[in-house]
């Protein structure tokens, strides 16, 4: 049908023109945001891209739930603004008829979202905290590099070495400044080497150098020579962190058996579960609340979209977090908002299938509309 056709060419269209636009807006943000950690040191920089990758793609059933919202929403306002509505209308079609081919092309994309929010969001958040925290758990050691200036994981430690041999494991020039129980410890030395010890760990030998302990305006200050000084380095093991809620599989947040967890482990599937379900109601009260008058020609619906859109994702959040805390039962809070929104979306399209009658009529069966 000519109908169908163009109406599924159009969203196709719009969707992946908002769907781009929200992708590039969201990578933007990231790399802000992700840029200033590196700059912090909370990340490596070097992990910049795989971060901004991962972030965006366990976002990406958000942005694709947006997109079909807003891309319904803009298509239809068209067609009104353009008076196409009018001669589909002219043509024996309703409101009603909008229903079917919009959802045979939402459907696959909602089926697209679930996969995404149950699966590679709680991949995506796992991936980045064990990025994170291996950079964070790395050794002193392996930060060494030589002609810079290198700050330990702790900020406890400051390292720098003009040469470095790591065959042979030999440094020279070598600057190491600890802060310690409140007291700044200072060496230099110009020779020195790595040495391994029992248990994996690792010392900077310092040879024939100086150290200076305490503050040059305190009487305890000190001024030490050595002709050899030992610093240790401590390999950390770089264990996998406990996973969090939104890091978990669909298996881990059923089978848990830490009982702390229980209500946590249910908020965050129940978000899950619900971002596809608020994606169809999103998607059902975008039909008739679309609707524009061709002479006023004006984008209203967007206004509201935005109003909506807002006050549905918060009740979800809001829901999560009265389960997380274990204020709401997850089988009672598991329908209503999207009961109340699928309800919303089936009396705006029942009072824009026949406007002429009162609003309170509408809502009647044909039969008792007629009378």
């Amino acid at each position: 049908m000519i109908f169908h056709q163009a109406l599924r060419r159009e969203l196709s269209f719009t969707t992946g023109g908002v769907f781009l636009v929200l992708v590039t807006i969201m990578i933007t943000t990231l790399v802000i945001r992700i840029l200033g950690f590196a700059a912090n040191g909370v990340v490596n920089p070097e992990d910049a891209l795989v971060l901004i990758a991962l972030a965006t793609l366990g976002y990406m059933a958000v942005l694709l739930t947006v997109s079909l919202f807003v891309a319904v929403l803009i298509v239809l306002v068209r067609w009104y603004k353009d008076s196409e509505m009018i001669v589909w209308f002219a043509s024996g079609l309703s409101v009603a008829s909008l229903i079917r081919p919009i959802l045979r092309f939402a459907i696959p994309l909602v089926i697209i979202i679930a996969l995404l929010a149950l699966f590679v969001w709680p991949w995506a958040n796992r991936e980045s905290t064990l990025i994170s925290q291996r950079f964070q758990q790395r050794s002193d050691v392996s930060m060494v590099a030589a002609g810079q200036f290198k700050e330990s994981a702790k900020a406890e430690r400051v390292f720098f070495i003009e040469e470095l041999d790591i065959d042979k494991g030999e440094v020279k020039n070598i600057f190491a400044a600890e802060n310690k129980n409140g007291r700044l410890s200072v060496a230099v030395a110009a020779t020195g080497f790595i040495e391994n010890g029992a248990g994996g760990e690792k010392s900077i030998v310092l040879n024939n150098g100086r150290r200076y302990e305490g503050l040059p305006t305190q009487p305890d200050f000190r001024i030490l020579e050595f002709a050899e000084y030992t610093t240790k380095i401590q390999n950390k093991s770089a264990l996998d962190p406990a996973p969090r809620d939104r890091e978990k599989s669909i298996s881990e947040l059923l089978n848990d058996p830490d009982p702390n967890t229980i209500n946590p482990n249910r908020a965050e599937l129940l978000w899950r579960i619900g971002l596809p379900f608020m994606a169809l109601g999103l998607v059902l009260i975008a039909i008739p609340l679309a609707y524009v008058n061709p002479r006023l020609g004006n984008y209203t619906a967007m206004f509201y979209a935005v109003l909506i859109y807002l006050i549905y994702s918060n009740l979800l959040n809001l829901t999560q977090n009265f389960v997380a805390q274990g204020k709401a039962n997850v089988f009672m809070a598991a329908w209503p908002i999207h009961l109340f929104a699928f309800s919303i979306a089936y009396l705006l399209i029942r009072n824009r299938m026949n406007p002429s009658l009162k609003w309170w009529r509408r809502q009647l069966p044909a039969f008792f509309s007629n009378k």
